[in-house]
């Protein structure tokens, strides 16, 4: 048993029957006659659904003990993505709702860390950073040359995001996974 106080990002918690992933947990001192709050951010690790809920400092809740394995990434269906494990080559999915954004994030062959509990697949962490091919992307506007305005861009996996106006078709960028968000342009190897 864990206090809703020593909540941390990356626990695993079982709250109303149900299992989560605390994705943020953030604790607020009480006053007086009021006591302390966590205002929690997580994952429901079945569905996919994110959730808010704020626990009183003291409430307490079950910390599971996750194990951690090296996987790669092999294919995904409509509803699923597929794991191998390099040291035994023993396959494992995982429902792409409870990977969320991350499923776009996978590219064939990439190593990534598989969480389990029970010896059934949790979660899935990868890099905070992809890089990205932008795959298409509207000519600059003239005379805009900083990063303070932004245009729309296609990337290689399909995702849209705003990137600024020096970037080009063919360029290879650096995107943030959590957002979404552009970081910087890379050079290409």
């Amino acid at each position: 048993m864990i206090a809703a106080q020593e909540l941390k990002k990356g626990h695993v918690i079982r709250h109303e029957g149900a299992l989560y992933k605390v994705l943020m947990a953030d604790y607020h001192v009480g006053g007086g006659k009021v006591g302390g709050m966590v205002h929690v951010k997580m994952r429901d690790l079945k569905t996919g659904r994110l959730t808010e809920h704020r626990f009183a400092s003291h409430d307490k809740m079950d910390d599971l003990e996750t194990q951690r394995q090296d996987v790669d990434f092999m294919y995904a269906t409509k509803d699923e993505c597929f794991f191998m494990n390099p040291a035994n080559y023993e396959q494992v999915s995982i429902s792409k709702l409870s990977l969320d954004h991350v499923v776009n994030y996978l590219k064939e062959g990439m190593k990534v860390q598989m969480e389990f509990f029970d010896g059934n697949p949790l979660s899935v962490d990868i890099p905070p950073y992809a890089d990205l091919v932008v795959a298409s992307t509207a000519a600059g506007i003239k005379g805009e040359t900083g990063d303070s305005t932004y245009k729309s861009a296609t990337l290689d996996n399909g995702l849209e995001i705003l990137v600024p106006q020096f970037i080009k078709t063919g360029d290879l960028i650096k995107v943030e996974v959590e957002t979404g968000k552009y970081i910087e342009r890379l050079q290409k190897k």
